[in-house]
């Protein structure tokens, strides 16, 4: 690219001639401007110039006058060369191209006459060899159709390859004529009817019908006088029909051999002349009764198909295919052996075994004899041998499939509540804590193994206090409403009585045990948990079992101490002496004895609490060796089946592995009955799989099938325990697998038991949430819905308490009843201790609202002459119980009880919250805050 020039330099003029310089001047002069001088002007110039041109050009020839000659004396010879030689060029091409004599177009009419010559020539050489091989193919058309119509089959397949030869190899114009297509037409039907009448003439001489097999060695052919052998006919078949036929026939052989190992037939061969010669061999199949299932007469009877296939169809094989057809039919004949004949015959029973075993000796010969020396299989591949070898194990997996199947029909079997029983249970705690002078009662009756047995604790009942009727709550099953009242928790304590004006101090008994007589019986527990011969509480966290005393230690052999009448003196604070001796209680009381709520006394804030006056009253208790206590826990029928099939299956692959009816004629196991007897912790897989997806709504919607799966599961393991300390040694290669099942029923039995516990817990959260905090229910509408949220949460805790006595034994019952009224305690607990600013009209009412779950504690009473065990099984109720009475405590009151020691239930954040909510800020308050922050007396 050249480099711009600055545009202000200067551009270089073109040069212009003289010509371009006048024409210049008149195309810029203007009409005003023009004039005669001025174009005299530029005519004057115009002649100066051309004359200039002619005086440079005259000088420049005169400067080289010789040069300038001899240019121009070889131009000249140069232009007269160029003449002759256009002259010449002009007479040679007229002798060329001229229409008469040029040698162009004489050439071009003698190469035109030689073509047509040669075309003539070769269409009378193809013409001439068409026709030849036409008359060949003619001919040979002719021979076919003629070998045809006379039924000469094997002499009309030779001509027939012959004829489509010679088709295939026809010159290049005959296969685009009409007279070829025509004459490939007519082949193609000659063709077609030949193989038609070998088609059926293979047809009439192997015929397999549904019970017949017929063989005829010669067929006449139709429409001819032409009797054909069979392996001729069979030869002169084309490969692809040939191998079209084989197939067909191999499959119906096949078919026949099913049919006869399928059921009961009886066999006749038989050979007759018809009336034009020809010989036929017969093969007829009777099907015999189905009650004659004569399983080695099928053998026999499929032996003489062999037989009869080997002397009259299988020689007449083409050569190809005499060896290769029967070694085809050796895979397929095992095969059906041993899928039809064999297997299905295996027995379900070892008494079976000896004749089944004969039987498969002889399939062994059979296999030996027919399929491999008579239809020649000499391969390795032996599976009817093979098969036989292991015999021992093909029956034990059919029959720990059968015994499966017979388990998975028990689990997913429909609920039968009338095999439902009961189990006793003993649990033996080393000491317990008996109290001296105590009149004996009699042991309790054995519970029976019916449903209506419970525990009987309804005739301990006074008979005057009518059963009310429990209303019905969501999700409870149809079954469970339908059961009798258990315990009869219809039966409730009714709420406390209002305070009345002037009570008998001298009546007020000794009331709960607290926390800490809770923690002085923390021993015995450990030793009850140390008894247990289930170990149902092994894994459990639950502070009920580690922090309480065994709440089964037998009370009924127990009296209540002689109680030092107390002194008839004033009570320190209004209406709270009795909420004080719960802080208070005798720590050598039973935790199962709780006493029956009582009227609070006056109060009276001059003298002392009587706890400490009555506290040392009891004598200390006497710690014997403890009875056996039984328990009994409800199982469902289903269970109980389940465990007598694994036991029958145990003893069943006891009994094989202890026979010898394997010894001759199969491989030897070290194992026998090992995998039969894996049936039996298979099974209880399958219990464990199936079950909970099977019933999962059943299970989730009723309380009392969830507990009682969890006691079918801690049954089985019961049971499975008791059956691995008695199991047959030559069962030991499942001891591993049950003891894995052992452990994972226990482990189910637990989780379930939590599950089922947690289930309702959350249900009681869930109808606690329409409470939606305790706020404001000084409204009327809200008040209401408290109301009703703890109500139907005191229906739901008693239905499902219902549900669960009849299923669970004591001990569990308990924990899992105090666990779910733990739940509903600890749930109101901190929504009322959360509330800011309780109003005294507020507190009054959340007060009442409170007390309605105090009828709880009628769940936890045996006896209406013995206090209840509630504390021992719910933490929170001591703290709930005094928080119903707190909301209407004046601050006198908090602060004796606090000094007293019976709120130690209550964190010092939440008392301080507590005061702070219910009075108004005065020096009185904010003193006793300073208290309350200063800590528990105890922990001063």
């Amino acid at each position: 690219m050249a480099f711009p020039l600055p545009s202000h330099l200067p551009r270089r003029k073109d040069q212009q001639d003289v010509s371009t310089k006048i024409l210049t001047k008149i195309s810029e002069t203007t009409v005003k401007s023009l004039t005669s001088e001025l174009a005299v002007s530029w005519v004057a110039e115009l002649e100066q110039t051309i004359a200039h041109t002619k005086g440079r050009i005259r000088e420049r020839v005169q400067a080289d006058l010789p040069s300038f000659e001899q240019q121009l004396s070889s131009a000249r010879t140069i232009q007269e060369r160029l003449q002759t030689l256009t002259q010449n060029v002009d007479q040679l091409s007229g002798q060329l191209s001229h229409p008469e004599s040029g040698i162009v177009p004489v050439l071009l009419t003698a190469l035109t006459r030689h073509a047509a010559l040669a075309q003539d020539s070769l269409d009378a050489e193809v013409a001439s060899n068409a026709m030849s091989h036409l008359q060949r193919c003619r001919d040979g058309f002719e021979e076919f159709s003629q070998l045809v119509r006379d039924g000469r089959l094997p002499e009309a397949g030779a001509a027939c390859t012959n004829l489509e030869a010679m088709l295939e190899s026809s010159p290049d114009p005959l296969p685009q004529t009409s007279i070829m297509s025509d004459v490939k037409r007519n082949y193609a039907a000659m063709k077609a009817r030949m193989e038609e009448q070998l088609a059926d003439a293979y047809m009439r001489s192997v015929s397999i019908s549904t019970l017949e097999l017929i063989v005829r060695p010669s067929v006449q052919v139709r429409q001819s006088e032409t009797i054909l052998p069979l392996s001729a006919v069979l030869s002169s078949l084309t490969p692809g029909a040939l191998t079209s036929h084989l197939a067909t026939l191999r499959r119906d052989i096949i078919h026949h051999v099913n049919h006869i190992l399928n059921q009961p037939t009886s066999i006749s061969v038989s050979s007759a002349s018809d009336l034009s010669g020809i010989t036929e061999h017969r093969l007829s199949l009777t099907p015999s009764p189905p009650n004659s299932p004569d399983l080695p007469s099928r053998l026999a009877n499929l032996s003489l198909v062999l037989s009869f296939l080997n002397d009259h169809l299988l020689p007449q094989l083409p050569l190809t295919e005499r060896h290769q057809f029967p070694l085809s039919l050796c895979k397929p004949l095992r095969a059906a052996m041993l899928n039809h004949f064999l297997i299905p015959s295996l027995p379900s029973s070892a008494s079976l075994l000896p004749r089944f075993l004969e039987l498969v000796q002889q399939a062994r010969q059979f296999e030996a004899e027919y399929i491999g020396s008579m239809l020649g299989d000499s391969s390795t591949e032996q599976d009817i041998r093979t098969w036989a070898d292991g015999v021992s194990q093909h029956y034990e997996r059919k029959r720990r499939e059968e015994l499966l199947q017979h388990g998975r029909l028990i689990v997913v079997g429909l609920e039968d509540e009338s095999q439902i029983f009961y189990i006793d249970l003993q649990i033996v705690s080393d000491v317990e804590e008996k109290v001296p002078d105590l009149p004996a009662q009699a042991d309790p009756e054995p519970i029976e193994e019916n449903a209506d047995a419970a525990w009987n604790f309804d005739d301990d009942l006074p008979s005057g206090n009518p059963p009310a009727p429990v209303p019905k709550t969501e999700g409870m099953a149809a079954e469970d409403n339908a059961d009798e009242n258990g315990w009869g928790f219809d039966d409730e304590i009714e709420p406390e009585p209002e305070p009345e004006p002037e009570p008998n101090p001298e009546s007020t008994p000794v009331s709960h045990v607290d926390s800490a007589s809770a923690e002085t019986t923390a021993g015995n527990n450990a030793a009850y948990a140390e008894g247990d011969a289930w170990g149902w509480n092994d894994d459990d966290d639950s502070e009920t079992l580690n922090d309480d005393d065994n709440p089964w230690d037998d009370p009924w052999n127990e009296q209540p101490a002689a109680e030092e009448a107390p002194k008839s003196k004033p009570k320190p604070a209004r209406g709270l002496e009795k909420l004080s001796s719960k802080g208070k209680a005798d720590l050598y009381s039973p935790p199962v004895q709780s006493p029956v709520p009582v009227v609070p006394p006056p109060p009276t804030p001059m003298m002392p609490s009587t706890v400490s006056q009555t506290k040392h009253a009891i004598p200390l208790p006497i710690q014997t060796k403890a009875a056996p206590v039984i328990e009994t826990y409800m199982v469902s029928g289903r269970a109980r089946d389940l465990i007598q099939h694994v036991h029958s299956v145990l003893t069943e692959g006891a009994e094989l592995a202890s026979s010898s009816v394997f010894s001759a004629h199969s491989v030897p196991s070290t194992s026998l009955g090992a995998v039969l007897s894996q049936a039996a912790p298979l099974t209880l897989e399958l219990f464990r799989a199936i079950y909970p997806v099977t019933f999962s709504s059943a299970i989730s919607e009723s309380p009392k099938r969830s507990m009682r799966f969890s006691n079918d599961c801690l049954y089985l393991s019961a049971e499975l325990d008791r059956t691995l300390r008695s199991l047959d040694l030559a069962l030991s290669s499942v001891k591993s697998r049950l003891e894995e099942s052992r452990d994972r029923f226990k482990i189910l039995s637990e989780s379930w038991f939590e599950e089922s516990i947690n289930r309702q817990c959350q249900l009681v959260n869930e109808i606690l949430d329409g409470a939606e905090g305790f706020v404001d229910t000084t409204d009327q509408d809200r008040y209401d819905d408290c109301e009703n949220a703890v109500n139907r949460t005191l229906q739901r805790v008693r239905n499902v308490a219902q549900q669960w006595k009849t299923v669970l034994n004591k001990s569990k019952y308990y924990d899992a009843i105090g666990a779910v009224v733990d739940a509903a305690l600890s749930r109101i607990l901190p929504d009322i201790l959360a509330l800011p600013d309780i109003t005294a009209e507020e507190s009054h009412r959340l007060s009442e609202l409170c007390r309605i779950l105090n009828a709880l504690e009628g769940l936890f009473v045996e006896n209406p002459e013995q206090p209840s065990f509630v504390v021992a099984y719910v933490p929170s109720w001591l703290k709930y119980s005094y928080l119903s009475e707190l909301l209407e405590a004046s601050i006198a009151d908090i602060s004796y009880l606090f000094e007293e020691g019976a709120l130690i239930d209550f964190e010092i954040e939440e008392l301080v919250k507590l005061v702070q909510a219910l009075f108004a800020d005065t020096p009185l308050r904010a003193t006793t805050i300073n208290k309350l922050l200063r800590g528990h007396p105890a922990q001063q």
